[in-house]
Formats: structure tokens, sequence, C-alpha cells
């Protein structure tokens, strides 16, 4: 079953991670080891959760990488879906 409308792995890295423990966007990226701009564009919905983000967030959450990944497929396939009747893709079959 599809989920409707996912949120963005951002938002729930917000809500779900940072907020609980207080910490700041420049404090939650020096752990991660990457720079502020590169968190701030996750958590605004501007960027994804990447494999190697995935990896680094499970580090620091003791979550699974597996985790967010899914949810960075469930929010893209879900807007990708969306647009599913403006593709000009054409039905293929044997000869």
């Amino acid at each position: 079953m599809k989920m409707h409308n996912p949120p963005h792995p951002g938002e729930v890295l917000r809500e779900l991670c940072l907020e609980p423990l207080k910490l700041t966007v420049t404090d939650a990226a020096r752990s991660l080891g990457v720079s502020r701009k590169t968190l701030s564009s996750i958590l605004n919905g501007r960027a994804g959760i990447s494999p190697e983000m995935a990896v680094r967030l499970s580090i620091a959450f003791g979550t699974s990488a597996e985790s967010w990944l899914n949810q960075q497929l469930q929010y893209d396939l879900w807007h990708a879906e969306r647009n599913r009747s403006k593709l000009r893709v054409s039905r293929l079959r044997a000869a």
C-alpha cells in the first residue's frame, strides 16, 4: 500500500531527531561531518538523503541507513507518481 503524501525525510530528521535533542543545525552538521549548508538543504526539503548521508544519520542517531533511504524513496516515488499522466511513454510489447 502506498503512503499518501509522505513527508520529506528532512522534516522527519528535524522533528524526530534534532528538535527532541535540542540540536542546532550547526551542531548537528558538525556531528554528522557535513557542512551546515548541506544539512540545511536536507532539512528544508531542497536536497534528498544520499546513501552516504543515510549511513551518517544511522551512526549518529542509532537508526538504520535503510530506513532513511526508504523514506527518501517513498517521498520521491510519491511525487513522481503524481506526474505519471504527463509522461510521454508508450507501452512496449513483444513483436
